[in-house]
């Protein structure tokens, strides 16, 4: 596929708004990539990177190598989830704080418009694509209503939670924020990152970078395998992550994040009538609507560019 500067552009745009679903515990950036049209993409280019391709590098050079990894796709991508991880963190959580009905309310909107997006392409709804959608929507909706756990700090289950939370963080509708969380290990990486103890940041990085070669494979093949079963789930992930995002919820119990700050902690979905504060009802549909349009005007584009 031969690409220009522009299109590069566009890719690491995506990679910013992966990065700023990747900091709110309950969106994943994998919903982002599958929105967004690259997440076959994305998922083959992680699964190129392999021994073949080290033997590639070895026999026929780093451009053939680059060229066989997809190298500069993977480089726009992480470069824009960088960018968005350092520079856009402070106003997500900003937003959180302030403003969280709002954007809850418009990260809802967008999960349903990718819903219905994502299930539209499945070519033909079998017994087995309807029972793994029911069966991944039931486990997103445990997990998110899950008690967080008390989990050890040794060396291998900080690695385990790497590799389970980045293979969560590439799953559409699976947050690895919110995976970490019930691990009991994001309050522990947080407080490693800002207290810069690179030796768990090292081993934390060391089960991402396994979870995320390793799992890559594992999806690879079954979109190769078992394209609309794996569509289904996949749908099934987001719809079921919905009862995260919904808008109105009562916090039962708090903790305190690495900056000495209250933060919700286990939380319980409510009506708006039941809602402890403004419910805001009107604009959080507004912001809904709008969610659901972004999701809608991306779609036409891609139409369009298709017919083009």
């Amino acid at each position: 596929m031969t690409r220009n500067l522009k299109d590069y552009a566009l890719i690491t745009a995506r990679g910013l708004a992966m990065g700023a679903a990747d900091v709110v515990p309950g969106v994943s950036g994998g919903t982002i990539a599958f929105i967004t049209g690259i997440y076959e993409e994305f998922i083959g280019s992680l699964k190129s990177l392999n021994l073949d391709a080290l033997k590639v590098l070895q026999k026929e050079g780093i451009a053939a190598f680059w060229q066989k990894v997809n190298g500069w796709f993977l480089v726009s991508l992480f470069l824009g989830v960088g960018i968005s991880l350092v520079s856009l963190a402070k106003g997500i959580t900003f937003l959180l704080a302030n403003y969280p009905v709002l954007l809850w309310s418009f990260f809802f909107g967008l999960i349903i418009a990718s819903s219905i997006l994502i299930g539209r392409s499945i070519k033909k709804w079998t017994v087995p694509a309807i029972i793994g959608m029911l069966l991944a929507t039931g486990i997103a909706y445990f997990i998110t209503v899950a008690v967080p756990a008390q989990t050890p700090t040794s060396w291998w289950f900080i690695m385990l939670s790497g590799a389970i939370a980045i293979c969560a963080m590439i799953l559409p509708g699976i947050s690895g924020s919110f995976i970490l969380l019930l691990m009991g290990k994001y309050a522990f990486i947080m407080g490693a990152i800002s207290d810069r103890d690179f030796a768990t940041i090292g081993i934390f990085g060391a089960g991402c970078i396994a979870g995320l070669l390793s799992f890559s494979h594992v999806l690879s093949w079954m979109f190769r395998k078992f394209h609309n079963l794996t569509i289904a789930v996949l749908t099934g992930f987001m719809i079921g992550s919905l009862n995260k995002v919904w808008p109105w919820k009562l916090t039962h119990e708090w903790r305190v994040n690495s900056h000495g700050e209250e933060v919700p902690f286990i939380q319980e979905s409510v009506l708006p009538g039941d809602f402890q504060g403004e419910p805001q009802v009107v604009m959080a549909i507004v912001m809904m609507v709008v969610g659901f349009t972004v999701i809608a005007g991306l779609q036409l584009m891609a139409a369009k560019k298709e017919l083009a």
